[in-house]
């Protein structure tokens, strides 16, 4: 493919507030269940944005639960989380949550068994359902368990918050609070797991950096269809003109069909009258990898992700003004995210370029 011509953790939208006049800010929650509620509370305390960490109960029935009969009526642990989206968004909420948990575990957490302790996401919107699920999603093709993730999304019911000394027992209850996560298992299994990086909560990385670890082949091959494999893996070419965005006109981005990565901008795009999307450069420098490719006994330059390690094309160095460059590159290699998805897919950072 990819002829010479014939002769793609968060940034801030910043929105114009004036320095002595400031709208108020807009809060909106967010409801996860991580086994014992204690050690759910401070990973999101330490957040930028995060106003409140409640330790409490929901998805039970009867009103009023306690801790002494939360778990009869079916109520399982969890905190609700207040936050300012302009500063923290639902998606680096769920960062911080799935590296806190087992999502392979549906009977419990760590030490604590029992559905009362079940892992959970519970939704309060639309737009936060679909965020979580991409995110499920991504997290079970990322290749770090080898089993699947079996973390509940659920609609939101009430919340009943827990008694007073549940509420920042870490703060109250120095001591005893480690011991008992000293205890739990929970710290050694997420050390294992992710290192350190669970404990850099305060500015979390984006979730398709933060959680990707390359599938195995076999993996891959389940997760991608037979062009995407092709062209990914094994340095396959689509046919011109007969793919899917070489004529797409969307605004938006487009990130590697493997691990996410941002890549290019629709800004950036132009028709190269090829039949493939091409690219007057890429989003993020740091995210490609160019390499020499001598296989049709001619020099060209291969275009390579950094994370996942996959073919994208070719650049050629007879593009437009200003670069002069053209990335010419397999839609099979691409997924488009629209401008109206990028905060609920973990890319508000490039909202910026839209204005």
């Amino acid at each position: 493919m990819n002829q010479a011509l014939p002769i793609i953790g968060l940034g801030l939208l910043f929105l114009g507030l004036s320095s002595e006049v400031r709208t108020e800010a807009k809060y909106e929650k967010a409801v996860f269940a991580g086994g014992c509620f204690w050690c759910m509370t401070p990973p999101f305390e330490k957040l930028k944005g995060v106003t409140e960490v409640l330790a409490g109960y929901t998805d039970g029935k009867g009103a009023n639960p306690s801790y002494q009969n939360y778990a009869e009526k079916g109520y399982v642990e969890a905190v609700q989380v207040t936050y300012d989206p302009s500063v923290v968004s639902y998606t680096q909420l769920l960062d911080v949550y799935w590296m806190q948990i087992n999502p392979t575990d549906p009977n419990g957490q760590f030490v604590d068994r029992g559905p009362q302790y079940r892992a959970a996401i519970f939704y309060l919107n639309e737009e936060q359902k679909k965020s979580a699920e991409v995110s499920k999603q991504a997290l079970d093709r990322s290749g770090r368990y080898d089993k699947p993730i079996l973390t509940e999304i659920k609609k939101a019911s009430t919340f009943w918050p827990a008694e007073d000394y549940h509420q920042d027992y870490y703060k109250k209850s120095p001591t005893h609070y480690e011991m008992y996560h000293a205890g739990s298992g929970r710290e050694q299994y997420l050390q294992k797991v992710w290192g350190n990086t669970h404990k850099d909560v305060p500015n979390p990385t984006p979730t398709h950096a933060i959680r990707f670890l390359k599938p195995a082949q076999a993996q891959l091959k389940r997760m991608l269809n037979p062009m995407q494999y092709k062209v990914t893996q094994e340095k396959g070419t689509e046919p011109p003109f007969h793919n899917e965005y070489w004529d797409n006109h969307k605004e938006g981005i487009y990130v590697d069909v493997v691990s996410g990565e941002p890549l290019f901008s629709s800004t950036d795009k132009f028709d190269s009258g090829t039949g493939w999307p091409c690219f007057k450069k890429p989003i993020e420098e740091g995210n490609l990898i160019q390499k020499p490719d001598h296989t049709l006994q001619i020099e060209r330059t291969e275009v390579r992700s950094q994370l996942a390690d996959s073919h994208l094309g070719h650049l050629f160095h007879d593009g437009p003004e200003p670069t002069g460059e053209r990335y010419c590159i397999d839609s099979a290699a691409l997924r488009f995210v629209s401008k109206e998805d990028l905060e609920k897919e973990g890319y508000g950072k490039y909202r910026n370029i839209f204005k």
